[in-house]
């Protein structure tokens, strides 16, 4: 049985605030509970209603459209690293997933800004190397986009292939990375 929180044992839901924001290459929202960072998503993303679903369900929460101390670093951060300014962010994560899922952003994360890595690579580092195909879903699947670079991921033969904010943002969140390094 599932542990019940304070605020739901009171009949009240858990919140997740949530803010939108003009990034270089398009809209993202970003969402936060109880001060870490568990959403920054494109807006028009396809599956960004499974995603919320996802976030939502498992933190037993609602969006509500309220600033915080942890979005308000998000966005000044991210301003910095589309200024060529920041090659590392210091945003407090919670990874809502499956431990799989996990296991693959925490994969992600290591992959140093200007850098690529392929799906086959991090289905290794993951110590599931027949697993191509599901680190793909964990990747389409990952709700902190940028932060968690899923960006850097690419096909084996070096080709751009899937990103939940278009072939184009991902084209250009690389060449931003590469032309900073």
């Amino acid at each position: 049985m599932p542990a019940i929180m304070s605020s739901e044992r009171e009949g009240r839901m858990n919140q997740i605030n949530i803010q939108r924001h003009r990034t270089e290459i398009g809209g993202v929202v970003l969402g936060s509970f109880r001060g870490k960072l568990c959403l920054l998503d494109f807006r028009g993303k396809e599956v960004r209603r499974t995603v919320d679903d996802r976030i939502k369900k498992a933190l037993h929460a609602e969006f509500v459209e309220r600033d915080d101390e942890i979005l308000e670093k998000t966005r000044r951060q991210l301003d910095e690293y589309f200024g060529g300014f920041r090659r590392e962010f210091d945003i407090p994560l919670l990874m809502v997933g499956t431990d799989f899922q996990k296991r693959v952003w925490n994969a992600l994360t290591k992959v140093s800004y200007g850098h690529t890595s392929t799906y086959l690579q991090v289905a290794k580092d993951v110590g599931s190397p027949r697993a191509v195909r599901a680190v793909g879903n964990a990747n389409a699947a990952n709700p902190i986009s940028i932060i968690v670079p899923c960006h850097r991921i690419i096909g084996s033969g070096g080709e751009l292939v899937g990103y939940g904010g278009g072939l184009s943002a991902k084209r250009r969140l690389l060449e931003l990375e590469r032309n900073n390094t």
